[in-house]
């Protein structure tokens, strides 16, 4: 690791998803955030780390592993020196290592695997709306501002939050007062053993019981459902013979990534592997999570020296795809006629210039994911008819396209009468679900002429799901054989002065229109105060 906590470039080969001919420059895995919520001890001295980059399609890497360094499943990603880019290929690549990096206490002690989830987090009361709004638009990955007005990232962000609360609000309060999002993932991934036990024990019944006369309706099968497969990837790794800790990180609300990693230096876990809940890669989902561990990580004498493996992308793991054809499978038999159902595959949306400019796979990824699954639809005799769109834009620039309410108003006017909603980028239920597709487009596709409306639900969790989850923990857990490279000593940055002065017009035009707007700043002084 170099002086600035970047990690060394990378050497690549080419995969068989061919990704590169859309990033034409490569750099080194994620850069490092300028800031942190915890302060962590500064190691004594510089170390550097070695970089083993793995695909994450199969088992087919099994074996391959560093003691000592860091697997990454999936992308390579690629930054600019303010931050702001990300450029993905699926490859193969070594970077250098540190032979001093295994000190004599990770020879002594047992090994503790642990396995840390990233996702998104959400509110969960309707007054944690606003001070996750603001958490969500502070990260630069969500909103990229030019480099000479990145000072005004905190006062956009208060702005924004503000601004947007009430309306969101009213979305949260929509679907019971908050996200589920943390819950469902506790849910798929947390309970000890011993809970399992309980459950199978006589006092399980009593305790439904219990449950059913004092808990509300919806609650109850909350309940029933949390303690039937809370287990989960624990249980399933376990029945593989890997006993691992379980953490759970969100990006932008409790509990934070931060919280995660204390806790996994308090447990001295020895090996880690991460798992963020996305799919698909993107630079404001996985991207972000990444960029916040590597600068915890790198400013940590215990962390930095911590055998890790990313899992970045995971939609073209077999267990997945099957798992969401047998969704999409149930759903269809709902139907009078299933084969004149039209398959609508949507999407969380993000802004174009990401994708052209930045170079993120999502969009690549989004289409192949979809055309694996539609192939497996396909191979068990459902030959419906297909369309992908991209929900949840905000603002006024560009994201990618067509749009979900678009495409379903033209969808209507073409005469479908039978739809199946499929979330395909969302693994949990939570707002983008429960109230946009299932209120807000559902509402729309019926004013359209849609007759016939179902919706295929988040995975969550599902069997097989997890257990292919699990077995991608596995197959990305380190081995003891190391690896020793030398570091590559080129890295590109970009230099083309015309795109850098258009972003600086760019940005003394946002913060005229957003800080100097009379409307505006009422509009916002009457919102904080």
């Amino acid at each position: 690791m170099d002086a600035t906590g970047a990690l060394p470039q990378t050497k690549l080969s080419a995969s068989n998803h061919d990704f590169s001919r859309s990033c034409p420059r490569v750099r080194s895995v994620v850069s490092v955030a300028r800031r942190s919520s915890v302060e962590f001890q500064r190691p004594d001295k510089p170390r550097s780390r070695e970089l083993l980059v793995v695909s994450s399609s199969s088992s087919a890497n099994k074996g391959m592993a560093a003691s000592g360094g860091s697997y990454l499943s999936g992308p390579v990603l690629k930054r600019n020196p303010v931050g702001q880019a990300f450029c993905a290929a699926s490859v193969v690549g070594v970077g250098p290592y540190c032979e001093g990096f295994v000190d004599s206490h990770m020879h002594v002690t047992e090994e503790k695997v642990g396995v840390l989830l990233l996702n998104l987090g959400g509110p969960e009361t309707l007054n944690d709306v606003q001070p996750f709004l603001f958490n969500l638009f502070a990260d630069p990955d969500i909103i990229r501002l030019p480099r000479l007005f990145q000072f005004l990232q905190k006062p956009l962000a208060k702005l924004i939050s503000v601004v947007r609360a009430p309306k969101s609000k009213e979305g949260y309060a929509s679907i019971g007062g908050g996200s589920p999002l943390r819950k469902i993932t506790d849910e798929q991934f947390f309970f000890e053993k011993t809970m399992f036990q309980f459950l199978r024990s006589a006092f399980f019944p009593l305790l439904v019981l219990c449950a059913l006369l004092l808990l509300p309706e919806g609650n109850i099968f909350r309940l029933l459902r949390k303690s039937l497969q809370a287990n989960g990837i624990k249980m399933a790794l376990e029945s593989k013979g890997l006993t691992a800790n379980v953490y759970v990180g969100m990006r932008y609300w409790y509990p934070f990534t931060e919280e995660a990693i204390l806790q996994i230096k308090k447990d001295k876990i020895t090996k880690l592997v991460v798992l963020p809940l996305y799919p698909q890669f993107s630079i404001s989902t996985t991207g972000s999570s990444l960029r916040v561990l590597q600068n915890i990580f790198s400013e940590d004498a215990y962390l930095s020296r911590l055998p890790i493996a990313v899992i970045q992308s995971w939609y073209q793991r077999e267990g997945y795809i099957n798992s969401m054809a047998d969704l999409i499978g149930e759903e269809l038999q709902k139907f009078a006629k299933p084969e004149e159902v039209m398959i609508f595959f949507s999407a969380h949306g993000v802004p174009l210039t990401y994708v052209e400019d930045a170079g993120d796979p999502y969009k690549d990824q989004m289409e192949e994911c979809i055309y694996l699954i539609m192939q497996e639809l396909k191979a068990r005799g459902s030959y419906n008819d297909h369309t992908l769109a991209y929900q949840s834009r905000v603002g006024p620039v560009q994201w990618l396209k067509p749009y979900t309410d678009e495409v379903l108003v033209e969808l209507g006017q073409k005469g479908v009468k039978s739809l199946l909603a499929v979330p395909v980028s969302f693994v949990s239920e939570h707002i983008e679900t429960l109230e946009e597709i299932d209120m807000e487009y559902k509402e729309l596709a019926l004013e359209s002429g849609i007759e016939n409306w179902g919706r295929v639900p988040a995975l969550g969790c599902t069997s097989s799901f997890i257990t292919d989850l699990a077995e991608a923990v596995i197959e990305a857990l380190p081995s003891a054989k190391s690896f020793s490279t030398t570091r590559s000593t080129s890295e590109e940055a970009d230099h083309d002065f015309l795109s850098h002065a258009i972003k600086m017009i760019f940005g003394s035009v946002l913060a005229f229109i957003l800080l100097l707007s009379p409307k505006v700043m009422t509009a916002f002084r009457n919102r904080l105060f």
